[in-house]
């Protein structure tokens, strides 16, 4: 079986030998052009002046290119309208771009950018969601997920308790920057090659930047370094700047952002602040959540709508709450434009209640978790505040497994026993279960395509709309295909995913990658299978079911004796049979459906179910903090691979980690980004690893929804798994009290704010 195996990444040893091509390793063809970006240097204003005549005469630049000379629509926005690609008239953060230059290098582009004279009538730029509240400055409507009457619930609760604190924006940093190559043809065509997880959205506005058909424009991506949402919205409008100016010039054009212009151009994940009221029983039973969640959108709409309505469908999380309110503001600030971020509003929502149940708990004076398990959705409370049943339900089930494996009561006597005699390091121990939903919170969204053609040698080459972004997916896929025709997996070859072979793509997103785009290339191997199968029923005179498909081979059962073809020669078989042996396949996720006015329906095909444990120690001088030890139970459903999977879980735990405790991006008073690299701006290193780090695959529990092969996605639910971390970090804070006062800590857990929250303990 190829599936559900452990299969090596299909660019595995060309990662560690430096054989992988990216779009910087590809040959230049003669006349490429380098391009930079000309930004805006204030935050919020009036652009009065741009002039570019420096710009236009700096030694080696061939052309500068600027809003007006834009064939088509100045709009790269990916949903909505009015995301100009270069702002005209009106500047809404510091880092927008203002222009390009195209020079014959690298160095004589961005030395030329900065030649430019740039006058701004600088205005006071919003720079948190406090004033935008005030100002009540959003980029859409506030949405609002109702359930029965929680103010009424709220009065007649026997105790309730309200609170507020904040989670942090976090950059994506992947390892290859944003970039896109492109290559002029004639007749106005274009290839442009981008690191990209939605080609789709690229040809589109590439399209639209032009004045032209989709079908002029091709989007080719073989591989990327990393994307984590960063390259869902953003690579597009790079994309389409790149290919302005090809069509400009007539020439091959390179656009690459260093890391500094990369993060002060591009949106990050959305900083969130939440104010709530919770009612509750003795026992710490929820009985209504009253929540506004405040998201920084930054300066544009971009994919701020679907992270907000993944935001309130997660607030819930694991828990059932019978009165439910939760109000997602979307603030309008003069900042990059917040985008899609692994989760995609999942980790924002979710931190909701354990925030909340850990408060409950200690006013009751009860352990944490018992409180979260007596919350657990099942039984007849099986239904979400916005209507969709929570089905094949393993939250019991990865909690029970969690607590055995990481031997939680004895270590939980054994960390109480240790902060008792120490009074300068004190420990903490955080659970945390999870409900993850799988599927694009937009239904139509939900659809794939793949192309699959069998050579006459028996060899198979594989084109399908997802994107390669170090996760697997294409090893994945491929061994879906194997799966099918009963091949080794080293007879398939994945080419670059192209708009030109599987048009209309999703993006590769939302955990959807395997899902979506396994079941396309499934129909169209199986297509071609059933094709094979039926000629050589016809061919050797038997039944289509005495035809078998095994180990590279066909058998022909027949009666008295079995004929065994290689798979190779019923191919060649075929074809000079003229069966076609190239077909493409199509699929589209069932069952869902959603009113993204009313909140209502069912925007998830199934859940994703896991549990992690955190152990941390804190300094109570420094504030500084460390991780010991994870445990973290996933449910992948079957597996269709599970080495590749342990690698997402381990990789999106330490991605979360980051996100709770050491990336903190900064503005200054002015509104401009000071974090703006790996020296200012603190990603989780392999010290900073749990020492400790056990991860376990949930088994025998697949899928029991029609997913490929009954595995489940894992890209997203194991980033969720690190609120364990920040639970922990809380529960050492804590410790340095009596253990019964409910902790404040905003994230992410800067030694800063470990400090401000030990003083809060203290001085209660």
């Amino acid at each position: 079986m190829t599936v559900h195996t452990s299969r090596r990444h299909d660019s595995a040893f060309k990662h560690v030998t430096g054989q992988a091509l990216y779009i910087d390793d590809m040959p230049e063809p003669a006349g490429t052009l380098h391009a930079a970006l000309i930004l805006s240097p204030v935050a919020a204003g009036r652009l009065r002046t741009l002039d570019l005549s420096a710009v236009s005469t700096a030694p080696d630049v061939v052309a500068v290119i600027g809003p007006a000379d834009i064939p088509g629509q100045n709009d790269v926005a990916p949903v909505g309208q009015n995301e100009p690609l270069f702002a005209v008239d009106q500047v809404s953060y510091a880092g927008q771009p203002l222009a390009l230059v195209a020079a014959r290098t690298l160095d004589a582009a961005r030395r030329a950018a900065e030649r430019a004279t740039i006058d701004i009538a600088a205005a006071e730029p919003v720079l948190d969601i406090e004033t935008a509240l005030a100002r009540q400055e959003y980029v859409q409507a506030p949405s609002t997920l109702l359930r029965g009457d929680p103010e009424q619930a709220l009065k007649s609760a026997p105790h309730k308790l309200s609170a507020e604190f904040t989670v942090g924006g976090q950059e994506h940093f992947y390892l290859e920057g944003q970039i896109a190559f492109a290559l002029p043809g004639e007749d106005g065509d274009i290839v442009v090659h981008s690191s990209t997880q939605h080609p789709t959205e690229v040809q589109h506005i590439c399209a639209r930047l032009l004045g032209c058909d989709f079908n002029r424009i091709t989007a080719v991506v073989r591989r990327l370094g990393g994307g984590f949402g960063g390259k869902e919205s953003n690579a597009s409008w790079v994309a389409g700047a790149a290919a302005l100016a090809a069509s400009h010039t007539g020439r091959p054009v390179k656009l690459r952002l260093p890391r500094e212009i990369d993060m002060i151009a591009t949106g990050k994940r959305h900083p969130f602040l939440y104010r709530y009221t919770v009612g509750f029983d003795d026992d710490g039973r929820v009985l209504a959540l009253d929540a506004m969640l405040a998201a920084d959108a930054g300066w544009s709409l971009d994919l701020t709508p679907g992270v907000m309505a993944r935001a309130l469908t997660h607030t819930d999380n694991a828990y059932w709450i019978p009165h439910f309110r939760a109000v997602g503001y979307a603030c309008r600030t003069n900042k990059q434009s917040n985008t899609a971020f692994r989760g995609f509003g999942g980790p924002q929502g979710v931190v909701v209640m354990e925030d909340a149940l850990d408060r409950i708990a200690r006013r009751l004076g009860r352990d944490p978790d018992a409180v979260r398990a007596l919350n657990f959705y099942g039984g007849e409370n099986d239904e979400t505040p916005y209507g969709q049943k929570v089905e094949q339900n393993h939250l019991s089930r990865v909690w029970a497994e969690l607590r055995r494996d990481a031997g939680i009561e004895q270590r939980r006597a054994e960390i109480d026993a240790f902060n008792r005699t120490s009074t300068v390091l004190k420990r903490g121990l955080g659970l945390f279960p999870l409900k993850f939903g799988i599927s694009f919170n937009i239904p139509h969204m939900n659809q794939a395509g793949a192309l699959v053609h069998v050579y006459t040698d028996g060899s198979i080459r594989l084109n399908h709309g997802g994107t390669e972004m170090g996760q697997g997916l294409f090893t994945k896929v491929a061994q879906v295909v194997a799966e099918v025709f009963k091949v080794d997996i080293d007879r398939i070859r994945a080419s670059a995913t192209s708009t030109a072979e599987v048009p209309n793509t999703s993006p590769t997103a939302a955990s959807t990658g395997s899902d979506l785009n396994g079941w396309a290339a499934y129909e169209a191997a199986n297509t071609i299978k059933q094709r094979m199968t039926n000629f050589a029923a016809d061919h050797f005179g038997v039944a289509p079911g005495d035809i078998a498909f095994a180990d590279g081979t066909v058998r022909i059962a027949k009666p008295g004796s079995n004929q065994v073809l290689s798979f190779g020669e019923l191919v060649r078989l075929c074809y000079l049979g003229r069966v076609s042996l190239s077909s493409t396949g199509y699929y589209k996720t069932p069952k869902i459906h959603w009113d993204g006015v009313a909140m209502r329906g069912r925007p998830f095909f199934y859940y994703s179910y896991g549990a992690a444990a955190a152990e941390v120690v804190i300094d109570t001088l420094t504030g500084e903090s460390r991780v010991l030890r994870a445990d973290l139970v996933q449910d992948c459903g079957a597996s269709l691979n599970p080495a590749i999977d342990l690698g997402q879980i381990e990789g999106a735990f330490v991605q979360g980690q980051g996100w709770f405790t050491c990336e903190e991006l900064w503005w200054d008073a002015a509104g401009r980004l000071r974090t703006v690299g790996p020296s200012t701006y603190k990603i989780p290193g392999s010290r900073d690893a749990p020492k400790v780090f056990n991860v376990k695959l949930l088994e025998n529990a697949p899928s029991q929804e029609a997913t490929i092969f009954r595995s489940k996605a894992v890209g997203e639910p194991p980033l969720m798994l690190a609120t364990a971390v920040w639970n922990a970090l809380k529960d050492a804070v804590a410790a340095a009290g009596d253990s019964r006062i409910a902790v404040r800590l905003d994230a992410p857990a800067t030694p800063e704010r470990i400090l401000a929250a030990l003083a809060r303990v203290r001085s209660t």
